[in-house]
């Protein structure tokens, strides 16, 4: 599968369209909370429920999902792989995206969602995003909640004024990251 360019909003409405439980974090829910970040990827922790990963595998079909890797490309995500709390890293026709089981020390889904805020992302579609607080608490931290997390990310070092800076509209967002 090639490199597409990343149309974030196209993999958020396919999840959308297929009721799937998730929540996006990372570097997206950083821009979103106004954060000068770069990202290119989505990052989201969805719900390991079995039906939310049956509907889960239902909208990675529809977006041709794949394993990224260096060798076979041609790996599909399981039912198994889905269930686990580890991260499952995927090409899909619209882009990169980042399936996480969990995050920081082991916080998953239903653990998040209390500290979630539901935003308009583009067009009118509304998803949960992790708050500023829970992301900066959690980006970037292995499960010990110590360096760069599974990904090799690491949060950017801030002083403590992230909180500070100015929010981006969703509007914002979409223009810069959901349809470039």
């Amino acid at each position: 599968m090639s490199r597409p360019k990343p149309d974030f909003l196209a993999i958020l409405r396919t999840l959308r369209k297929h009721g799937v439980d998730f929540i996006i974090v990372g570097g997206v829910a950083g821009v979103l909370h106004g954060a000068p970040l770069s990202t290119f990827d989505l990052e989201v922790v969805h719900s390991r429920e079995p039906g939310n990963v049956d509907r889960l595998l239902s909208a990675l079909e529809e977006l041709d999902a794949r394993y990224r890797t260096h060798g076979d490309t041609s790996l599909k995500p399981r039912r198994s792989h889905l269930a686990s709390a580890g991260h499952q890293l995927q090409m899909t026709e619209a882009g990169p995206l980042d399936l996480l089981g969990t995050i920081g020390k082991g916080h998953a889904y239903g653990d998040l969602v209390p500290q979630t805020t539901e935003l308009d992302v583009g067009k009118g579609l509304k998803t949960r995003v992790l708050n500023l607080a829970a992301l900066i608490r959690n980006q970037g931290r292995d499960s010990a909640g110590k360096g760069p997390g599974p990904t090799g990310h690491s949060a950017p070092d801030t002083g403590g004024k992230i909180q500070e800076v100015s929010v981006f509209t969703a509007a914002s967002f979409a223009a810069q990251f959901l349809y470039n």
